[in-house]
């Protein structure tokens, strides 16, 4: 998942939108970790448990700013917390439905997991003997921004 974020770092600019929707432990903040550090973001990308939004200055130009919505009861809530989203690489985990209408053009990840069946989750399972759990990942830009935009 680290992998995939700086993948996707590296076509992200200024007033970006990208909404991460998947279950608990899927790998939203992993993704933003990576995606972080591919731009050179400063400070611990941390999970959004512990805070709503945090700005992370980056080398690469426009802050990242990193959102947990899934603690915001609607929109306006979102609103409230007063980003620069024109200015900044904006990822929301939890955000689908949260940020329509902040912006024309959205990249949206949606990553889903496998569930039971002797995986990490399990609790007689040592989870540093289980290996990484394969994730599947649709990526859907929709928007002017990423008409025509290659992955």
């Amino acid at each position: 998942m680290g992998a995939l974020g700086a993948r996707i770092a590296a076509v992200l600019r200024a007033g970006d939108l990208v909404v991460l929707t998947g279950p608990l432990g899927a790998g939203k903040t992993t993704m933003t970790r990576g995606l972080g550090a591919a731009l050179g973001a400063r400070g611990q990308v941390s999970s959004p448990t512990f805070v709503l939004a945090r700005t992370h200055p980056t080398t690469a130009g426009p802050d990242l700013v990193h959102v947990d919505a899934y603690r915001l009861s609607d929109p306006v809530e979102l609103d409230d917390l007063d980003l620069d989203w024109d200015g900044s690489i904006v990822v929301v985990e939890w955000g689908r439905g949260m940020v329509d209408g902040v912006g024309d053009s959205v990249l949206d990840v949606e990553i889903t997991r496998p569930t039971g069946g002797g995986g990490a989750d399990d609790d007689d399972v040592d989870p540093d003997e289980v290996p990484d759990e394969p994730r599947r990942v649709v990526v859907t830009g929709t928007g002017p921004r990423w008409q025509d935009a290659t992955l």
